[in-house]
């Protein structure tokens, strides 16, 4: 099921001043798709999650869900939350404590007045889905964090809704518990070939978890892509440093070669992708992840892509080292095997891939 939004805006008022929680909100939300809204708190993707559920009310702009018109300040239509045919996880649950697994998941049926048949039906459907059968008797307060993850999932499910929408499931799990429960509900999502939509402001379950991607700030979207487009060639400077952990270094674009350009910048000459396009002569900034800094041979000559610096810092975080080279006055982050024998001090040389660098407007 599709969704389109069209112009959607959103006002708050505090102490006198206004605030725009979304700001001229156009968005296409392709069917059977993970669609995943991130950005830093108050960025506007939980307002914006709730205009679609209807649990807010925007000021302006319109909602469809598939070919119903479900909101329009224009046309004076509102659909209420119960009519909309949505499914819905919230961040805490909403697992009641003095109910037990069964009639948590069957609440939604129970308030539409199911036939109780119906009703046995629909809830072992989906708590063989979410593999969660056999706790219909369990209480509650005798779950896990992930097994109410999944009895909120499967209450959102048993009503058969076109659309599923989560704010921040996963953000009161344990990392190991989260990690795990990511693997979960990407799979459970990708069987079902529904439409999801996901807020979140953790990188890592966006990359992880989305089909697409849509970043926001300051209540408008700055950027739409799948995960590996966003994370390797982003479009925007914000969006490549929020995505994740980024090296920006400044710039001019001196030549052009072929989808790559020769840019000169504060430590040398470095080529890169220019999928922007950006032509001879302008300022801009290149953008390269500290994965793709690679340790050169010892003591290279210093050249296109290839840089002499100083380790200035070296700390263990299990997997890796991250390191910190300067560069004359540039400081660049990096990662580092941790089976290379490398202290606190020492000059090293590092080189860039050019398939990995990516300019930006400056």
């Amino acid at each position: 099921m599709e969704i389109r939004i069209k112009g959607l805006t959103r006002n708050y008022y505090s102490e006198g001043k206004q605030i725009k929680a979304l700001d001229n909100v156009d968005l296409t939300i392709p069917a059977n798709k993970i669609f995943t809204l991130l950005g830093p708190s108050g960025c506007g993707k939980t307002t914006l999650l709730r205009c679609i559920v209807g649990l807010e009310t925007p000021d302006g702009g319109e909602i469809y869900i598939g070919d119903d018109l479900v909101w329009s300040s224009e046309k004076n239509i509102f659909v209420p939350p119960e009519n909309r045919g949505l499914g819905m996880v919230f961040q805490t649950y909403a697992i009641w404590p003095h109910m037990n697994v069964f009639d948590n998941v069957a609440y939604p049926l129970q308030t539409n007045k199911t036939p109780k048949d119906e009703i046995r039906k629909q809830v072992a459907k989906a708590l063989n889905f979410v593999q969660l059968d056999g706790f219909e008797n369990r209480p509650a307060t005798k779950l896990s964090g992930g097994q109410q993850q999944r009895v909120a999932l499967a209450r959102a499910l048993v009503a058969e809704p076109k659309v599923i929408l989560f704010d921040e499931p996963l953000s009161n799990l344990d990392a190991k518990l989260r990690e795990e429960t990511r693997k979960e509900l990407r799979s459970f999502l990708t069987e079902l070939k529904i439409t999801a939509i996901y807020v979140t402001h953790d990188r890592i379950e966006a990359l992880a978890l989305s089909d697409l991607i849509a970043v926001m700030r300051a209540g408008k979207i700055i950027e739409i892509g799948d995960p590996k487009k966003i994370y390797f060639n982003s479009d925007d400077k914000f969006v490549a440093d929020f995505i994740g952990r980024a090296n920006l270094i400044k710039g001019k674009v001196e030549s052009l070669e072929g989808e790559h350009a020769v840019f000169a910048s504060e430590i040398g000459s470095i080529r890169a992708l220019n999928s922007q396009g950006i032509p001879v002569g302008e300022d801009a900034m290149l953008c390269v992840r500290p994965e793709f800094i690679k340790l050169a041979p010892e003591q290279s000559a210093a050249g296109q892509n290839i840089f002499n610096g100083q380790m200035e810092s070296l700390i263990f975080i299990g997997e890796a080292y991250e390191g910190e080279i300067r560069i004359g006055e540039t400081l660049l982050t990096t990662t580092i095997e941790p089976t290379e024998d490398i202290v606190e001090g020492d000059h090293i040389s590092i080189s860039f891939d050019p398939d990995h660098c990516f300019l930006l407007s400056a």
